[in-house]
C-alpha cells in the first residue's frame, strides 16, 4: 500500500476591505454610470475623510476619461479598465483601452462652439488636474492618467 500526502485543509481567503482598485468594463454607454458609481464607493470607502467636492471632481474626472475610452479607444466587445490609487490628499485616476491613438484637443473657443456637447474633455481636465494628467503607451494600447488634489 502506497501512502499519500493528507490533504491540506482549505485556507481561507480574506475577504476584501471595500471596493478594490481595477474596475473593467464593457465598451458601451452605461459603462460611464458604472465607473462614476465605481469610484465614489472606493473614495468613500478608502479615504472617507475626502471632502465631497474631491470626490466629485474625481467623479468627473474618471467620467471624462471612460467616456473618451468609449467613443474614441475601443470597439464593440473591447474593455476598459479603470485603476484608482488614493494616497495622502490625492487620488489618481488611469483608464486603460486598446487603443494606440493618443487624446487631442477638439474644443475651440471660437463663437458658435458653446452648442457643441463634445470635445471639452480635456479642458476639464485641464480645469481641475492642472498639469497633473498625461498618457503613455502599453504593449496593447494607451492609458490615460490623472491626478486630483484634495482642496481643503
Amino acid at each position: 500500500m502506497i501512502d499519500l500526502p493528507r490533504a491540506l485543509p482549505p485556507v481561507p481567503c480574506a475577504p476584501l476591505c471595500g471596493p478594490p482598485p481595477t474596475l473593467l468594463l464593457a465598451s458601451e454607454r452605461k459603462s460611464v454610470r458604472y465607473a462614476r458609481d465605481f469610484v465614489r464607493a472606493f473614495i468613500v470607502h478608502h479615504s472617507p475623510d475626502a471632502p465631497g467636492t474631491h470626490i466629485d471632481a474625481v467623479v468627473l474626472v474618471t467620467s471624462e476619461l471612460v467616456t473618451n475610452a468609449y467613443r474614441y479607444g475601443t470597439e464593440p466587445d473591447d474593455l476598459i479598465r479603470v485603476v484608482l490609487d488614493v494616497e495622502g490628499g490625492r487620488t489618481r485616476v488611469e483608464v486603460h483601452d486598446p487603443v494606440r491613438r493618443t487624446p487631442r484637443r477638439r474644443f475651440k473657443s471660437t463663437e458658435g462652439d458653446d452648442e457643441s456637447t463634445r470635445g471639452r474633455g480635456l479642458v476639464i481636465l485641464d480645469a481641475l488636474c492642472p498639469g497633473q494628467w498625461g498618457f503613455a503607451g502599453r504593449p496593447f494600447g494607451k492609458f490615460v492618467w490623472a491626478e486630483i488634489r484634495q482642496v481643503c
